[in-house]
């Protein structure tokens, strides 16, 4: 019997053993892989940052236009109000340019660029920058007017 009860103890041992070595196994292999951050990451991250104000832009457009078609408006919420959709207007630009020069898979997959694209992508870059800017000071602005 005590041989039986010594064998079920070194069989749990080597089980409860084992088991720790698989959740190991497991943590390990399931961990994602750091991926290398790429330049087309970074520009589409700020393309990421900036489409959701989209929507803000055009709320705070109606907003200017109900104080507009209030006809007691100065310039300056007319301008605020052109500034919101020059930004929209440049975005949706962008968006089309930048998709007619690269594929799907080289945007989200991060396939090999051609010396040529990679000089697009540096252009595009700075495109994405400046539009970013001119989203962020346009909305800025236009709450800053309307007292947001």
């Amino acid at each position: 019997m005590l041989k039986c009860l010594s064998v079920k103890k070194t069989i749990m041992k080597k089980a409860i053993s084992l088991l720790v070595t698989l959740l190991l196994i497991l943590s390990f292999s399931c961990k994602e892989k750091k991926k290398e951050t790429t330049q087309m990451d970074s520009v589409m991250a700020i393309h990421d940052e900036v489409m959701p104000k989209m929507g803000t832009i055009n709320t705070l457009a109606k907003k200017l236009s109900i104080k507009i078609n209030a006809n007691t408006v100065p310039t300056k919420y007319v301008n605020a109000k052109e500034d919101l959709e020059k930004a929209h207007a440049s975005m949706m630009d962008w968006m089309t340019g930048f998709s007619a020069r690269f594929s799907s898979d080289e945007i989200l997959d991060n396939k090999a660029l051609t010396p040529e694209k990679k000089d697009w992508l540096n252009e595009e870059e700075t495109k994405v920058k400046e539009l970013r800017d001119q989203i962020n000071s346009s909305i800025k602005n236009a709450e800053k007017l309307l007292g947001n």
